[in-house]
């Protein structure tokens, strides 16, 4: 089986369980998890940052991030396309108090002339604070699109000089790092606090990491206990994503052309659109514009090929490729598009 529906599908590996079986553990709500240590020492290096914490997914990372630098009552501020205001059940409202200000901008950019205009020209009484401005990198929405360093200091300068945080999404922070050619660290370097899941691309079978000073990890760590999430001998867990990181950073670019092959070979197929200039990592989003077909039969006639994919509508499919879709496999999911798109 060929599984397109999403990065999330990986399997660890052998060498990745091996690891996993080997790990030494401790209890890591006092600290004495060895493995667990050693994972937030490295992810705090590649991030560029003082600290780090392991967390369940990347929903909690982002909302324990959210929480330890928020009060209720004030706006965050995101892209209309976010993940944390579409797909994380509202948990910056439910559990932090925040309202939401999504704004626009192409390609998942939030452009500093237009997080300007959000903020009051003057202290106003009617108005709530913006106390939180979140970026994603790379953008899911909008086809796996990159910030660059330049565009995300852009938008932290106006949002630091209006006296906000930063907070960036970085689920696949590494992917951007990858396409970009630059560290994850110089793209994580604005920011106040971000996150980056190992379960992707990477993956590590469970676990994300949160990063930023350490005076924030503390009251991150103090809101992932009070969310449940304070895990004992979790150097399971990170042994997985430990291994992840020393071995799967730069394969990643792999995916990014196998994304690409297949992308091309969709902009060549009648009734098909798709905006190449969006397809920069591992995600792309692609429109099914004929009489014969609809989004959700392509992906019927895709089973019989062993393509397990997944349309969000009547005309929109997403395709992620990942590490257990090889170039043989990318090979197949191109001739059977073809095929069926003739």
């Amino acid at each position: 089986m060929i599984d397109l529906r999403s990065d999330t599908k990986t399997l660890p590996s052998a060498a990745m369980r091996e690891a996993i079986a080997n790990a030494e553990l401790g209890d890591d709500v006092s600290g004495e998890d060895p493995t667990v240590n050693a994972l937030e020492k490295m992810s705090a290096a590649l991030l560029g940052k003082e600290a780090a914490l392991l967390v369940c997914g990347g929903t909690m990372g982002n909302l324990v991030s959210i929480y330890a630098q928020s009060r209720p009552g004030q706006e965050l501020v995101c892209h209309e396309k976010a993940h944390i205001y579409h797909y994380e059940r509202g948990g910056f409202a439910a559990v932090c108090g925040m309202l939401a200000r999504p704004v626009g901008g192409e390609y998942g950019v939030i452009a500093p002339e237009t997080l300007e205009a959000v903020f009051p020209n003057k202290r106003d009484l009617h108005r709530q604070d913006i106390g939180l401005v979140c970026l994603e990198n790379t953008q899911n929405n909008c086809g796996g699109t990159c910030l660059t360093a330049a565009e995300t200091a852009a938008a932290a300068d106006v949002a630091h000089a209006h006296g906000a945080l930063v907070h960036i999404d970085g689920a696949r922070i590494f992917n951007a790092a990858v396409a970009l050619g630059v560290s994850a660290s110089e793209l994580a370097a604005p920011a106040d606090s971000i996150t980056f899941c190992c379960s992707k691309g990477l993956g590590a079978p469970a676990g994300s990491i949160v990063c930023g000073s350490a005076d924030f990890i503390q009251r991150a760590r103090e809101a992932r206990k009070l969310f449940g999430g304070g895990m004992r001998q979790a150097g399971i867990i990170a042994a997985g994503c430990k291994y992840a990181l020393e071995h799967n950073l730069e394969r990643l670019a792999q995916d990014h052309a196998n994304a690409r092959r297949i992308a091309e070979t969709l902009a060549a197929c009648p009734g098909i659109e798709i905006d190449l200039a969006s397809v920069q990592t591992n995600i792309l989003f692609f429109a099914v514009r004929r009489d014969d077909m609809t989004a959700p039969e392509l992906c019927h006639k895709l089973e019989r090929y062993g393509i397990v994919s997944g349309a969000r509508d009547e005309h929109l499919i997403r395709f992620v490729t990942h590490l257990d879709v090889s170039d043989e496999d990318t090979t197949t999911v191109c001739e059977a598009l073809r095929e069926v798109l003739a």
